[in-house]
């Protein structure tokens, strides 16, 4: 069941950077007309519509980070939809990558807030008004929930994507294996994987909204 995580190769040669630059792709390519048809319509439409959503916690010195939070946004999308597709792999179920976008891009939004207001950025550590005996715990536990952040981004995007994906096989391997022995228990099992089906495209559009969102809330954080 976890042979379909393993990264691909071909003759030695990891096939995940092919896997990465083809959704790439997808896009139509700039032509020299602002919109050369309905597809590029809808892109500039989900696009807006994305840096809308992000910038909206965001103060006006965050909107710098509008390419690089909608570029990363669009990208998670496009991969973790195209990772439901038959024999395909997602990049995305690797922690190792995850924890690759997330950590640079938590270190600069924390580098940010100690080069633009550092006593603030250090201010977090030790919340107002808090009793003497408590401050050596209360650092060390804020400290601690700080360097986890990156972490947690990690880890919640690859144990969701993870789970949906075994999910989905396991069922359909149900399904399959009922079919000659109950096929009216195998009909019930074909409509519950089409209904998780459905469920994991949701899981896959939030999972990449939820991983972005939370790097612009600890960026607005910071500025």
């Amino acid at each position: 069941f976890f042979d379909q995580f393993s990264s691909p190769s071909l003759l030695g040669i990891p096939l995940i950077l092919i896997s990465l630059t083809f959704p790439a792709l997808l896009l139509p390519s700039p032509g020299n007309r602002w919109i050369t048809g309905r597809l590029s319509t809808l892109q500039s439409w989900l696009i807006n519509l994305i840096t809308k959503q992000l910038m909206i916690p965001l103060d006006k010195k965050g909107h710098k980070w509008a390419l690089i939070l909608t570029s990363l946004m669009m990208f998670l999308l496009l991969v973790n939809l195209l990772g439901l597709l038959p024999y395909t792999f997602t990049p995305t179920t690797q922690l190792s990558m995850n924890l690759a976008l997330a950590f640079p891009l938590w270190l600069a939004t924390l580098l940010t807030g100690l080069r633009n207001q550092p006593s603030m950025s250090l201010g977090h550590l030790l919340p107002e008004g808090t009793p003497t005996p408590l401050i050596p715990a209360l650092i060390l536990i804020e400290t601690t929930s700080l360097l986890i952040r990156p972490l947690a981004l990690g880890v919640r995007l690859t144990a969701n994507l993870t789970a949906g994906h075994l999910l989905i096989q396991l069922i359909s391997a149900a399904t399959v294996t009922l079919l000659p022995i109950m096929p009216a228990v195998s009909l019930l099992t074909l409509a519950i994987l089409f209904l998780l089906t459905i469920l994991e495209v949701a899981v896959a559009m939030i999972q990449a909204y939820v991983f972005v969102l939370l790097l612009s809330l600890y960026l607005q954080e910071n500025i």
